[in-house]
């Protein structure tokens, strides 16, 4: 028997796919914890988000992305182009798709633009536990969707999971390491997420919101954190909450300040979890008509680089 380890593999995967497929949810599955916020409400995830896994095969190190959807404003756009470039640099390009619904204008589109890439792309087909999953529908939409141009390149592996149910998990991450070259880790063995701490807290913040507003208004919303201050017990996470209109404040405070102080137990609760240690969270409202189109404002979120 040889006494040779194997050798370490290592690379990064771009989540890619439109909005509202569940790339975050099937993101902190594989991960065992929570490093994408997630949401029922589509274009939850605004930034690229790395989530690390690490185990004695190696290292995958995931991007992911905001989902594509039909943009109306510069905020649209940024997260638009955001996700287009993905796969830029990518070891693999890995496209998750809805099982549960029948294939998307934005799912074609991916499909399309993936016929014209060589890189390794691996395709998920996530919410296998819905009852209505079709994955012969998503074969025959990728082989409809090969445009003239389209490059040779190795035909896809598909996958079918659920970020739910944990169904083909442990084969799709089996996938990615074969797929993966040989090197040393990129990042170090303890480290899960290298998402800056207060755009991570923002992020939560505007979670808990999604969660009490549901579609009212929440892409009306942006979190900023001003200031979060790690040397007091409990740490201070002083964050401002952007609406366009006054009418929004209102709604976002709540009856008597009850939405809002909310949102910030629930956000103190799992920042809490995230970091082993108390947050305390103090919250403002201000009101920034059409932020969404202020590109300062949107570098300021970290939306636009």
């Amino acid at each position: 028997m040889s006494d040779v380890a194997p050798a370490t593999k290592s690379g990064i995967i771009a989540l890619i796919g439109r909005a509202n497929v569940g790339k975050s949810s099937l993101l902190n599955a594989i991960l065992g914890e929570k490093v994408s916020i997630v949401s029922p409400i589509a274009q939850t995830t605004r930034n690229v988000v790395r989530g690390i896994h690490t185990e004695p095969r190696g290292q995958l190190v995931f991007h992911d992305t905001p989902g594509i959807h039909k943009a109306a404003h510069d905020l649209g756009r940024i997260m638009n182009r955001v996700a287009r470039s993905a796969a830029v640099g990518a070891d693999v390009a890995m496209l998750v798709l809805d099982a549960g619904r029948p294939p998307q204008h934005e799912d074609e589109g991916w499909m399309k633009r993936l016929h014209r890439e060589t890189t390794p792309l691996v395709i998920v087909l996530n919410k296998m536990d819905d009852p209505g999953a079709n994955p012969e529908a998503f074969h025959a939409a990728w082989d409809a969707q090969r445009p003239a141009d389209a490059v040779e390149r190795p035909a896809p592996i598909w996958r079918e999971t659920s970020a739910v149910t944990g169904q083909g998990l442990e084969a799709l991450v089996t996938t990615l390491f074969d797929l993966m070259p040989e090197g040393p880790l990129l990042f170090p063995d303890d480290i899960l997420t290298d998402f800056p701490r207060k755009l991570a807290i923002a992020d939560v913040i505007r979670e808990k919101l999604f969660g009490q507003l549901r579609e009212e208004l929440p892409h009306s919303i942006a979190v900023w954190v001003e200031n979060l201050d790690e040397e007091s017990d409990p740490w201070i996470a002083k964050a401002t909450i952007y609406v366009q209109k006054h009418s929004q404040k209102g709604i976002v405070i709540g009856e008597k300040g009850r939405l809002l102080r909310k949102v910030r137990r629930e956000s103190e609760g799992e920042l809490a979890n995230w970091f082993d240690k108390p947050v305390k969270v103090e919250l403002w409202v201000k009101v920034e008509p059409k932020w969404d189109r202020n590109f300062w404002l949107l570098k300021r979120l970290g939306y636009a680089q």
